[in-house]
């Protein structure tokens, strides 16, 4: 899966089968807010939502930026993988 990165949008995004799946962000005091991570019902159960997530926390890493996870899926992802607790806001 490639996945695209428009930092003047704020976006992570990707397109599966014709169908686009995005994470969209903004940078706030040194954060990475995590917003809205969108994956239509028709490529849902991909993982590509995991995917744009990952995106979005190596892009954080470089950019020496914690991780604010307002979105539920971006809030979930991080219950669910606790070695990337040391990103968090």
């Amino acid at each position: 899966m490639r996945i695209e990165h428009d930092p003047r949008r704020g976006l992570f995004e990707t397109v599966v089968e014709g169908v686009r799946a995005h994470l969209e962000y903004g940078r706030e005091d040194g954060r990475l807010a995590i917003l809205h991570t969108v994956v239509p019902e028709a490529v849902g159960g991909r993982g590509i939502a995991g995917a744009l997530t990952e995106a979005a926390l190596d892009y954080a890493r470089a950019e020496g930026l914690k991780v604010e996870p307002r979105c539920a899926y971006a809030q979930a992802w991080f219950r669910r993988h606790p070695e990337a607790a040391d990103l968090l806001a």
